[in-house]
């Protein structure tokens, strides 16, 4: 479905040492037995967890960010439907207002 195929297969990693041959034997005839089929939405989940890890971790480092102080932690992240209103509450965070425009740029008192 959706173009993707995916193999799970047993790697012997104790070959060699004694007791464990025969481990790795029955491990390996396991996955034989009942052939796992996973649906779609549980590989999207699994990898939208990790990518908003790996975003997280680079959000993290993030500090001198605006935003940053105001939302540190991405997974409760709301998304908005309408961009402006998306924009509008993104600016009212930061504090990044038509009221403060020229503080901001040029540095004048609010």
């Amino acid at each position: 479905r959706n173009g993707f195929h995916v193999m799970f297969c047993w790697v012997p990693s104790h070959v060699g040492i004694p007791g464990n041959d025969l481990a790795d034997s029955c491990a390996g005839s396991a996955t034989d037995i009942f052939p796992l089929s996973v649906p779609f939405t549980d590989v999207k989940l699994h990898v939208r967890k990790f990518i908003t890890s790996l975003w997280q971790q680079r959000w993290d480092l993030q500090t001198l960010n605006k935003l940053h102080s105001v939302k540190t932690n991405l997974d409760h992240l709301p998304v908005l439907h309408l961009r402006s209103s998306d924009v509008k509450l993104t600016r009212l965070r930061i504090g990044h207002t038509r009221l403060t425009h020229l503080h901001l740029l040029f540095g004048e008192p609010p």
